[in-house]
């Protein structure tokens, strides 16, 4: 009987042998699905963030990690975001205070006292990076409690079933005892599998001696051998139910794609198997490699869609590496012009907004690397772009700094109250100046503007308001211009007595006659200056050029003595068109000469071309006269 008895504990116990297998691949499977099958976290240039951005960023993964039932995988997700962010923000904290300290230092002369406080939006990034890493704790911590919690909960399922072993093998029991003992022993069971996880280190020692005990049980209770019969004829029903499951999931990947989500239905499936107890020995391993065949297909397909996805994360990089190429040479641009810098601004915001576009991952170490090269040239294309508008700006700071000088002289010279002749002088001056300096920074062009226009108005309507009797003079100098240049008409129609004297005596009288009103002003000098015109042309003895040099020393007298000086801005235009063309002609005859070969023919040509390069340069000189004399006047 007793050799009966330990050759039916020894079946039992190789029939229950398939716990512990199934515990060892568990592990193994889960260490693989956790290895191969991590979803990784995308990476993100958090330098091209503003401070506002980093809140909002970091206020959004604290929202998403709150509250009861946060997964792991959005606690590490939110961690990774944070502590990408800190990284950023310790940089720019780095910065701000050296540039304080910097200041300190300068404004007192020295390190002591110096204290800085860094701005509300840094004090928030840090307050929202703290509170995102003490829920992560606080939720591992929560972890290792539960998995402490559960071992102590085996550890007492442990004691109570190897007291109910040992009491099965020292002591005798009637059917009511049995009865009793078998039904404390599935409640051992059902309480053993309710319970969670535990610490990786203890899991398999706990399952160990659980399966031990459970053959150490199966084994004293040789009275209910059928009953286990039946129990394990019923676990391979069920196995052969939940190997069936696992396949059907397996073939829906005909219908449709691979997702975590099958993946944890399998798993979920996987933990029922493994809670089941043993089946019959000639049915254990076959239901174990069904189960693990049926496993098989839907990580094969899982590592299939990685090596697919693997393949357009080496595709997307290809991609992006050629857009990064693109744009390698902008780092090294640079251009005086604005319009030009705008336009290589839009070339590589476009091949930006390429590089947006494709969404996909990349290889990690690889997409890492390209997308923190990418990111740095834009930087450097964009650092020398700043650069370029801060010394822009230094110039036009420099040019507001001048304008608001002349703006201060201008309001000086009215707050006197004085209008004589040299006040105007200066007011004049002050305009001329003022045309002379460059833009100012546009949101002051209009105001520093207004500012100067209106004291420089101010002037010359309290000037007029402080001698309306003026006027009247003004309208009897009109007079006394317009009997001069009718007497210089007149004078022109009769050649006789036109001469350069009568013309100086004529130009006399004109500059002794004072102002005429303003809205006259063009117009008598217009017919001024037509009439000087025509009396010179009527002087016989005078030279084309002659002619010309009295006409426009006419001009600069009129602007000398105040008149408008529009018309010499045009003719000094006209001079200045007239010089480039000629010292364009002159270097291409020059050219020209040289390419002579020496002969009669050659020799005339050469000659021809000395004449005209003669003619030329005396014009230039001409020219270049005139346009001295404008340029004194102006």
């Amino acid at each position: 009987m007793a050799q009966e008895q330990q050759e039916g504990v020894k079946s039992e116990e190789q029939d229950d042998l398939a716990p512990k297998t199934i515990d060892t691949l568990e592990i193994d499977l889960n260490n693989e699905l956790t290895e191969e099958h991590e979803e990784e976290t995308p990476d993100v240039d958090y330098s091209q963030l503003s401070k506002e951005q980093l809140v909002n960023l970091l206020e959004n993964e604290l929202t998403s990690v709150r509250g009861e039932g946060v997964a792991a995988a959005q606690l590490k997700k939110a961690e990774a975001v944070a502590k990408g962010v800190r990284t950023v923000v310790d940089q720019i904290k780095q910065k701000d205070r050296e540039a304080a300290f910097k200041t300190f230092v300068e404004e007192t002369g020295g390190e002591d006292g110096f204290e800085y406080k860094y701005d509300a939006e840094t004090q928030k990034i840090d307050a929202l990076s703290r509170e995102i890493r003490g829920l992560k704790n606080a939720f591992y911590q929560s972890q290792e409690k539960e998995k402490e919690k559960n071992f102590n909960v085996k550890t007492a399922l442990l004691g109570r079933l190897r007291a109910l072993v040992d009491e099965e093998g020292t002591r005798e029991t009637d059917a009511t005892g049995l009865k009793s003992s078998w039904e404390e022993f599935k409640k051992i069971q059902e309480e053993w599998k309710a319970a969670g996880n535990v610490a990786s280190p203890h899991n398999g020692t706990l399952w160990a001696t659980y399966n031990a005990l459970i053959d150490r049980y199966f084994s004293n209770r040789n009275i209910y051998f059928e009953l286990k019969e039946l129990d394990r004829r019923r676990n391979a029903e069920l196995k052969a139910e939940l190997c069936e499951k696992v396949e059907e999931l397996g073939k829906s990947l005909e219908s449709r794609p691979m997702t975590r989500d099958i993946l944890n239905e399998a798993n979920h499936i996987f933990e029922e198997y493994k809670h089941l107890g043993p089946a019959p020995k000639e049915d254990q391993e076959k239901l174990w490699q069904r189960f693990k065949e049926a496993l098989d297909v839907l990580y094969d397909a899982q590592r299939g869609q990685f090596a697919e996805q693997k393949k357009s994360m080496q595709e997307n990089y290809d991609q992006k590496l050629k857009i990064y190429e693109a744009i390698v040479p902008f780092t090294a641009y640079n251009s005086g012009s604005i319009k030009e810098w705008n336009a290589k601004t839009k070339d590589i915001m476009a091949f930006q907004d390429q590089w947006v576009a494709l969404k996909g991952i990349m290889p990690r170490e690889e997409g890492k690397e390209l997308s923190k090269k990418f990111w740095a040239a834009l930087k450097t294309f964009f650092n020398n772009k700043g650069e370029f508008f801060r010394q822009l700006e230094a110039k036009r700071e420099q040019n507001l700094d001048l304008k608001n000088q002349l703006c201060e002289e201008a309001e000086a010279v009215l707050s006197t109250g004085e209008d004589n002749p040299a006040t105007t002088q200066k007011v004049i001056e002050l305009q001329k100046r003022w045309k002379g300096i460059g833009q100012v920074p546009e949101k002051f062009k209009d105001t520093i503007y207004d500012r100067f226009k209106k004291a420089c108005d101010s002037y010359f309507d309290q000037k007029r308001a402080k001698n309306r009797e003026v006027e009247e003079e003004f309208e009897n100098n009109l007079k006394l211009k317009t009997d001069l240049i009718e007497r210089i008409e007149a004078a022109a129609k009769d050649k006789d007595e036109s001469s350069l004297n009568l013309l100086s005596a004529f130009k006399s009288e004109w500059s002794s006659i004072g102002f005429v009103p303003k809205k006259d002003m063009q117009a008598i000098q217009k017919r001024y200056i037509a009439a000087i015109n025509t009396y010179v042309s009527a002087i016989g003895q005078l030279s084309t050029k002659e002619k010309e040099q009295a006409v426009l020393e006419s001009e600069v007298e009129l602007v000398r003595d105040g008149e408008s000086n529009r018309n010499l801005y045009r003719k000094e235009n006209d001079i200045r068109r007239k010089i480039t063309q000629l010292e364009n002609d002159i270097s291409l005859w020059q050219n020209n000469i040289e390419f002579f070969a020496k002969s009669k023919t050659s020799d005339r040509l050469k000659a021809e071309f000395e004449r005209k390069i003669n003619n030329a340069l005396s014009q230039l000189d001409e020219l270049k006269h005139q346009l001295t004399i404008i340029q004194e006047a102006i």
